[in-house]
């Protein structure tokens, strides 16, 4: 074989490869993706009662208002593109003295200790999710906030607490936005 021919085949190659890997493959698993989940293809968007976008299942965000349940703090400020974890490692004296912060913070909000899930940050920064005993310490603050008892606001963390998927892996969660839009439509 010539060193011409040889590399007319190796450009026809590549440019099959990059026609059927870079193009057709990923327009395929796109158009499944838009029929056969919509909603988890378009980025599993949540929206209030006005119907309007609010944000979406799969990143976490901040509330600072007493009448929501806060979620897990964010190192990115919950940039969902800046993904990321802040590389501090348990011995550092800045992750410590904001972990004492953050503790006597929701303390005080809150009247009792904060699970360990609501002072440390996820590794994406972006973590919806809290535990359920991390849900269960903010239900005193949140009930008294809205006017509700405690016991309706426990019924809602119970509604919106996830099982383990397959029954098996990871363990059980609330997503803190879900749980928050839940609530303010159980108030209209």
């Amino acid at each position: 074989m010539s060193t011409f021919k040889a590399i007319g085949t190796a450009a026809r190659m590549a440019i099959f490869f990059w026609i059927a890997c870079g193009l057709a493959y990923p327009l395929i698993l796109t158009g499944f993706a838009q029929v056969a989940f919509p909603g988890q293809a378009n980025g599993s968007l949540l929206r209030n009662t006005q119907n309007q976008v609010i944000g979406s299942s799969l990143i976490g965000q901040k509330f600072t208002s007493g009448r929501y349940f806060q979620g897990r703090p964010s190192s990115i400020e919950y940039k969902a593109e800046a993904s990321g974890a802040s590389q501090l490692a348990p011995t550092n004296k800045a992750l410590a003295e904001r972990v004492k912060a953050d503790t006597a913070a929701f303390e005080a909000q809150n009247g009792t200790k904060p699970t360990i899930d609501l002072v440390t940050t996820p590794a994406s920064g972006l973590d919806p999710h809290i535990t359920p005993a991390g849900a269960a310490a903010q239900v005193e603050r949140v009930a008294k906030a809205r006017n509700l008892a405690p016991d309706q606001v426990r019924k809602r963390v119970a509604e919106h607490t996830e099982g383990r998927f397959l029954g098996l892996f990871g363990e059980p969660r609330v997503n803190v936005l879900e749980l928050n839009l839940a609530l303010d439509g159980a108030q209209r």
